[in-house]
C-alpha cells in the first residue's frame, strides 16, 4: 500500500506546492478544500490519480474525523500537514472585529487541532506511527504589528502546540514538527487586501527576498520525511534570515 498524505487547504498557495511536490515524491495525496472548485480541479488535473481533494471545513472536528478516515483507506495515512490558515484582513488589532479574531482562531488554531486529534487518535488505535507538520509563521515571533496581531497569536498558539504536544505524543511514535514561513509569495495577500505586500517587505529580509511556495514545501516535506526521524516538538524558521 502506498503512502499517503493528508493536507489541509491544499488547493493554493503553500498547500498546493506541498500537494505537488509529496506527489512528486511518489506520495498519495488527499488535500481539503473550501471554497475555490477552481483551483482544487486544476490542482488534480496536474497531479493526476495520486490526488483527491476534498470539500472540508476544518472547523468541524466531526467531519475532520470522517476526512482522516477516508484518506487511510486509499493509502496508508502516514503524515498530516495542517496547513490550511487565514490570517484576517490587514489593520490594528483595534480595528479588528472579535469575529475576525475568532474566526482565524477557529481555522488556525481549533481547525489544526481537530485534524490533529483525528489522525493521532486513529494512529494509535491502528498501532501505528505518523508525523504531523504544522504550518506556523514568523509572525508568531514578530507579532505583526499594524497587520494582523490576531493571526501573529494564532500561529504563537500553533507553536506551543506543536511543542507540547509533540513531547506528549513521543512515546506513541507520533512526530509533531512546525514550519514557519516568512513572506512567501502567494495569494493570501491579496484576500488579506494587500496583494503588494510581497513586494513591499521584501527588502526587510535579510536574503533580499520573499519566499516562493515551493521553498516553504521542501522544508515541510523534509520535516515529514524519514530523514527527520529524530526532530520532533519543534517549529522551523524558513523565513529567509528574519
Amino acid at each position: 500500500m502506498s503512502e499517503h498524505i493528508l493536507v489541509t487547504g491544499g488547493s493554493r498557495g503553500i498547500g498546493a506546492a506541498v500537494v505537488r511536490l509529496a506527489v512528486h515524491r511518489g506520495y498519495e495525496v488527499t488535500f481539503t478544500f473550501q471554497h475555490d472548485d477552481e483551483a482544487a480541479e486544476q490542482l488534480v488535473h496536474h497531479c493526476g490519480v495520486r490526488a483527491t481533494a476534498v470539500r472540508a471545513d476544518v472547523r468541524d472536528a466531526d467531519e475532520a474525523v470522517a476526512v482522516v478516515d477516508a484518506a487511510d483507506q486509499r493509502g496508508q495515512l502516514v503524515a498530516l500537514v495542517n496547513n490550511a490558515g487565514t490570517t484576517g484582513p490587514l489593520g490594528t488589532f483595534l480595528t479588528t472585529p472579535d469575529a475576525t479574531v475568532r474566526e482565524v482562531f477557529d481555522v488556525n488554531v481549533f481547525g489544526a487541532m481537530a485534524y490533529t486529534r483525528a489522525a493521532a487518535e486513529h494512529w494509535i488505535r491502528q498501532g501505528r506511527p505518523g508525523v504531523i507538520v504544522n504550518l506556523s509563521s514568523i509572525a508568531a515571533r514578530t507579532g505583526a504589528p499594524g497587520e494582523y496581531v490576531g493571526y501573529a497569536a494564532s500561529k504563537a498558539a500553533v507553536d506551543s502546540f506543536t511543542t507540547g504536544l509533540g513531547r506528549e505524543l513521543a512515546g506513541s511514535h507520533i512526530r509533531v514538527v512546525g514550519v514557519a514561513p516568512g513572506t512567501t509569495d502567494t495569494d493570501i495577500h491579496a484576500a488579506a487586501g494587500d496583494p503588494g505586500r510581497p513586494g513591499r517587505v521584501a527588502g526587510k529580509v535579510p536574503l533580499g527576498r520573499v519566499a516562493e511556495p515551493e521553498e516553504i514545501a521542501e522544508a515541510v516535506l523534509w520535516a515529514l520525511s524519514h530523514q527527520a526521524s529524530y526532530v520532533t516538538a519543534t517549529t522551523i524558521d524558513v523565513a529567509g534570515g528574519l
